[in-house]
Parts: C-alpha cells; sequence; structure tokens
C-alpha cells in the first residue's frame, strides 16, 4: 500500500498507537520529513510535539551512503561495516560530522526559536520518521530520548525494511511500523506525494503545536509502565 502523502501516513500511524492516546506522551519529529508524519500523530493522541535532530553521516563522494549518524546532546552512531566498506579513515570520518554537526545546530536554532526542548524524563517518547532505511538517523534519535531519561522510546515510521526493524529493538523499547517489508527499495517509492519537506514547514508545525500544547494528563501510567499484548508492530 502506499501513503498518499506524509500527513496521510501520520493518519494511518497515528491508529496503531491509540494505546497511548491520553498518556504521558511526548511525540518527537524527525527533521524534516518526519515532521507532517509526527504532527498527525500528536494530535491524534493528544499529546505534545517537538523536534529531534539527528543527521546522517554520509560516505564523502557518496552522502547518501551513510556510515553512521549524530543527534543532539553528543550522541554518534556508526556503522562499522560500511565504513570498512568504504575505507573511511578516522580523520575523513571527523570531518564530516564537523559539517554535520554544525548543520544540526543550525537547525536546532532555527526550529525551536528559542523554545527550550520538551521534556522526556519519565515519560513515553514516541520517535516519529516517515520511514527508515538503514536505520542510523532512528537509532541516534532512540539514543537521544533515551539519555534524557525517557521512561520509555517507542519508534513509529509507516514503511521500512524488516532487517532495520528488527535491529531497531535493541535501542527503542518498542517499534512500530504497519509496513515491514523484506524489500524496502526506497521510502519515497511508498509516497504517491514524496515532494520535500521545508525548514519552514518544520518551524511553522512546531510553532503551531507550541501554541496548543497540552498539560501531561492525571493519572498517567507510571514511570517505566509496561504495556502487554501489543498487535500491530513489526
Amino acid at each position: 500500500m502506499r501513503y498518499d502523502d506524509r500527513r496521510a501516513a501520520g493518519r494511518l500511524l497515528a491508529e496503531t498507537l491509540e494505546e497511548w492516546r491520553g498518556q504521558d506522551v511526548v511525540v518527537l519529529g524527525l527533521p524534516r520529513g518526519g515532521m507532517p508524519v509526527a504532527a498527525e500523530v500528536a494530535r491524534h493522541l493528544g499529546a505534545p510535539l517537538d523536534v529531534l535532530v539527528v543527521r546522517k553521516l554520509g560516505v564523502p563522494r557518496q552522502p547518501e551512503w551513510g556510515f553512521g549518524a549524530i543527534g543532539e546532546h553528543g550522541v554518534r552512531v556508526l556503522n562499522q561495516d560500511v565504513i570498512s566498506e568504504a575505507g573511511l579513515d578516522v580523520a575523513e570520518q571527523n570531518a564530516v560530522e564537523r559539517a554535520e554537526r554544525a548543520e544540526l545546530e543550525r537547525r536546532v536554532r532555527e526550529y525551536r526559536q528559542g523554545r527550550a526542548a520538551l521534556p522526556v524524563a519519565g515519560r513515553v517518547a514516541v520517535v516519529v520518521d516517515d520511514g527508515l532505511a538503514t536505520g542510523a538517523t532512528a537509532e541516534a534519535a532512540c539514543r537521544v530520548v533515551r539519555g534524557q531519561g525517557a521512561a520509555r522510546v517507542v519508534l513509529a515510521v509507516p514503511v521500512g525494511p524488516t532487517h532495520s526493524v528488527a535491529r531497531l529493538r535493541r535501542a527503542a523499547d518498542e517499534v512500530v511500523c504497519p509496513q515491514p517489508l523484506r524489500a524496502l527499495g526506497s521510502v519515497g517509492a511508498w509516497y504517491r506525494n514524496f515532494a520535500q519537506t521545508s525548514d519552514a514547514e518544520v518551524t511553522y508545525l512546531l510553532a503551531e503545536a507550541a501554541r496548543s500544547t497540552p498539560r501531561s494528563p492525571p493519572g498517567s501510567p507510571p514511570r517505566g509502565h509496561r504495556r502487554h499484548g501489543r498487535t500491530g508492530t513489526c
């Protein structure tokens, strides 16, 4: 099944996360493409929305081939198999990371517009992207919120390869993916409209969400609360 666009994917993804409606949840979108998906999830769950900035580390001269990813608070995830295959030395890795770290910090400033990041300590962090490829950026994102003290980390994506989903279960407590595929191809192939999301749209979605951020609901589950009988995960 192909999704019409990211917002349509977000609405369908939100239905698989229904059990978290009304709980103490923070929805975190990965920019840029994950933000329209996350906005729909947050709206459906009645949860606050924030951005979680991560950057892929691309092999020089082949930037689409990721050898890792970085996230806020100094998080770095490396794929040693890609590093070996590409023959990258430490100097090359560090040069790419410096450039991507500068871009990460620029985006944090632009997207949040001086607003503090929403606290995730003791809460359920639902990390949302528009799809998985290698999963390096998603893994970095999960490590960021884990390091911030999230009680539970849920990674939610509309589509992804089964091997990446399986690997990411080591970084997240739960991985939700309505369409796990043996052969993904590209994430964009599973959308009818996969136009690039702009920085302006990300900034707008965050500002709109900030104006209507709900408070944590009373009677939220305690820290570390775990539910059972989960369906619809991949």
